[in-house]
């Protein structure tokens, strides 16, 4: 993929939603009508630099006071234009805001926190962080709530975005298209990282869906043989169970849930892969790698720095 690809992974002029066909059709709409316009307004503004052109010799044009014709034209005709276009825009709104949560919508709450996302499904009791799973073909409605400052939920490609306001409940209804990976960002200045706050979002054939979240509700995976274990029991003994959930072994609140944190591609909010190389940097000093990051350094032997990264990812 080029440099100036059409369909980059931050475009906004490739629809993967509901959502995002209505907001792109009116754009469409929009620009035809500026071509139009344009092109009408530049042909007859060509005609009359050459038709009216100066001549050697030539008489001065006959004068004439008022054109009511042209007036009432040159009125009527930009408000219609604005008619044809307010009228459509109207109707997507109302489509793109509504309140009313759909029959058989799937839920999600979403929370924007410093700097990472939570995502969270009520009906189905399953909660994961900065990386979003939904089926395709089925409506998802998203409550987004910010629990510290504001923050922006945009996935380019599902159109659109909505702030995440303290002490106010937004709401975004749409129906993902088709099965893929697609990128999404806090579009709202929220501190140090906020450029650092990105999620991939994961859209799921229903049966497939369906199928992640019976493993998100499964508990823990218990770890299996050495370093894992060695991590295990150095997590339970360090300050990290005050701040992650892992079913079965900590309920800490104030970071992302990590019960199934190895079954996620990336980490750090969309920053990097989901790598041992990765996750040893990161959980020896997240704030290197993450300006801001309220995680704090730890300081832990390189055995130790990998043997927590061993749990960490044998968490499927």
């Amino acid at each position: 993929m080029g440099p100036f690809a059409w369909d980059g992974p931050m475009s906004t002029v490739v629809a993967a939603s509901d959502m995002a066909r209505d907001v792109l059709a009116l754009y469409g709409l929009i620009t035809w009508i500026c071509v139009a316009i344009g092109t009408l307004v530049f042909a007859v503004l060509g005609y009359v630099l050459v038709r009216f052109r100066e001549r050697p010799g030539a008489p001065l044009p006959a004068q004439s006071h008022g054109r009511p014709w042209l007036e009432i034209a040159w009125t009527l005709g930009p408000a219609i234009v604005l008619l044809v276009i307010a009228v459509p825009t109207i109707q997507v709104i109302f489509r793109t805001q509504t309140l009313a949560t759909p029959r058989d919508a799937l839920e999600v709450v979403v929370r924007g926190y410093q700097w990472w996302w939570e995502f969270s499904y009520p009906s189905l009791g399953v909660v994961t962080a900065n990386e979003l799973v939904v089926p395709a073909g089925r409506r998802v409605v998203f409550r987004l709530e910010g629990p510290d400052v504001i923050h922006s939920f945009w996935v380019p490609k599902f159109g659109g975005k909505r702030d995440v306001v303290p002490g106010r409940a937004n709401t975004m209804t749409l129906m993902p298209s088709s099965a893929g990976d697609f990128w999404g960002q806090c579009a709202e200045f929220c501190g140090a990282s906020h450029a650092n706050m990105g999620m991939r979002v994961v859209v799921h054939a229903p049966e497939r869906f369906d199928a992640w979240v019976r493993a998100q509700r499964a508990p823990a995976v218990e770890p299996a043989g050495e370093p894992a274990t060695t991590g295990k029991a150095l997590f339970a003994a360090s300050a990290c169970v005050g701040c992650h959930t892992v079913r079965g072994v900590s309920a800490g609140t104030l970071g992302p849930d990590l019960t199934h944190f190895g079954s996620r591609t990336t980490l750090g909010a969309g920053m990097l892969p989901n790598t041992p190389q990765n996750l040893v940097a990161w959980v020896r000093d997240a704030p290197a790698l993450k300006p801001g990051a309220k995680m704090p350094p730890f300081r832990l032997t390189d055995e130790q720095a990998r043997a927590l990264a061993a749990y960490l990812l044998a968490l499927q």
